[in-house]
């Protein structure tokens, strides 16, 4: 008979787990205790600093209202906490609910066997009793076999008596489940949020129309750059990354190309989260290797340098064919006229709110940085700027709005140091911190959809949000 103590006994502990589990789980789930459950099980306080921010800075004289406006990286920020605290209570408590109901069977099973056992536990106390009574119908032998099957069983009274008393506390744990269920369902039509997917989508919808809200903001010029944000580390030292930089924001494709020169294998990622893991991609093998880290993605095409040539490629992911190709005259290549971390990075294609640019250096202008505005179709060199800035003397450099903006190293200590203004044909030393977290970057590039820089540092790839000082007119004109 010490099989059966051993089944309740572990049901029992089972209970007794689940109730003081439930006790210390309840109040951080209903928020009691100011947090939030993150899904890992541990708790997280909800930064209020997440999220778009406007700066009023000054007024000029003339009326004009002097601001500045930073936007987060997208995918980011965090999407309506409120529900996503709710969405988690709702599935701990679906989760309870199951591990009750399957507690509640085990309960009921168990209970029936303690319940047969009773029965056979009367059973034997009457037979004994009427033993007792008249012993002359027993043999000294099957009266001690009697008494000791009853002595094993006599354990199990306090036990049938407390595993009521549990019984009755899981229907009232069931109970409490309910009400905080009800309860969670009452918060979540009282916010609007019956649908979270629903829900969800009307925030994608809201981000879009913030986003076209900055774009309205015209260009700035830039004042600062955030602490950098790693969103993961894979691949070799150099590499490029990058999204479109002109398609629509329903379009999160991913593309990575790890390596500096004579690679050719392009992986395109679904979405960031998929990039993040590492999953669902697909891959393009390029008909010409690549030379440098100086790619960029524009409306559905990679533009590139093919590797030991100053000719810059067209390729088109969708029909996986190259549209076209052209030399850069003068263009340095091989090493002539890299950046500061060497890496063939000769030719830099980019682009920003007026469309694509070349960054190079020629002979004739004696290694200084030219800036050439590119016809995105033909690739032809529309009209080319001398910036009078040494490129082996920089560490990486970037357009915003026109404008160059140029790193005084790619080791750690960099900042953005130099600006070159196309629209004025003018330049100037600038002072804006820049952290390099992993102290070797091979790759940077500002994406004017999104509005932040991507970074590939030392095997890690990086964004950064920029702000961006604008200037709008007292009627609320650009």
């Amino acid at each position: 008979m010490t099989v059966p103590l051993l089944k309740i006994g572990a049901v029992l502990s089972t209970m007794a787990m689940v109730t003081n589990w439930m006790s210390q789980t309840l109040p951080s789930l209903v928020g009691l205790n100011g947090t939030a459950v993150s899904r890992a099980g541990t708790s997280e306080k909800i930064s209020p600093d997440e999220g778009w921010q406007v700066y009023t800075s000054a007024q000029a004289p003339d009326g004009k209202c002097l601001c500045t406006a930073v936007i987060p990286v997208q995918g980011t920020c965090s999407r309506d906490l409120r529900s996503h605290q709710l969405r988690q209570l709702m599935e701990k408590v679906q989760n309870i609910s199951q591990s009750m109901e399957v507690l509640d069977l085990r309960t009921y099973r168990d209970l029936q066997y303690v319940r047969n056992t009773e029965s056979l536990m009367k059973g034997l106390d009457s037979r004994l009793k009427v033993a007792a009574e008249s012993q002359k119908s027993l043999n000294a032998k099957s009266f001690q076999e009697l008494k000791d099957k009853m002595t094993e069983l006599l354990p199990l009274l306090p036990v049938l008596d407390q595993y009521k008393s549990d019984t009755r506390l899981i229907v009232h744990l069931k109970e409490e489940v309910r009400n905080l269920s009800g309860s969670l369902l009452a918060i979540q039509e009282e916010m609007g949020a019956y649908d979270y997917e629903e829900l969800q989508q009307r925030v994608l919808m809201l981000e879009a129309r913030l986003h076209a809200c900055m774009q309205k903001l015209g260009c700035g010029k830039l004042t600062g750059v955030s602490n950098p944000i790693t969103i993961r580390a894979s691949g070799s030292r150099f590499g490029s990354w990058m999204t479109d930089t002109m398609t629509p924001s329903a379009d999160t494709r991913v593309w990575y190309m790890d390596g500096y020169y004579k690679g050719r294998r392009v992986l395109e990622f679904r979405t960031l989260n998929d990039f993040v893991t590492g999953q669902n991609f697909v891959q393009h093998l390029l008909p010409h290797p690549w030379a440098g880290t100086g790619h960029v993605v524009f409306n559905g095409s990679l533009y590139y340098n093919k590797y030991q040539s100053n000719i810059a490629v067209k390729y088109h992911f969708r029909s996986r064919s190259v549209l076209v190709q052209r030399s850069l005259a003068g263009a340095g290549y091989n090493n002539t006229f890299p950046y500061s971390w060497g890496g063939f990075s000769d030719i830099d294609f980019m682009v920003d709110e007026n469309g694509l640019w070349a960054v190079y250096t020629t002979n004739q202008n004696a290694g200084n940085i030219v800036v050439s505005r590119v016809d995105p179709q033909t690739l032809e060199v529309l009209r080319s700027w001398d910036t009078g800035y040494p490129k082996r003397s920089a560490g990486e450099s970037f357009m915003i709005c026109g404008t160059l903006y140029v790193t005084n190293s790619h080791l750690a200590g960099a900042k953005i140091y130099f600006a070159y203004y196309t629209n004025t044909s003018s330049y100037e030393y600038t002072d804006i911190p820049f952290h390099n977290q992993y102290s070797h970057i091979s790759m940077l590039d500002y994406n004017p959809r999104e509005r932040v820089l991507y970074t590939w540092n030392n095997g890690h790839q990086v964004i950064y949000n920029v702000t961006l000082f604008h200037v709008i007119k007292t009627s609320g004109e650009l």
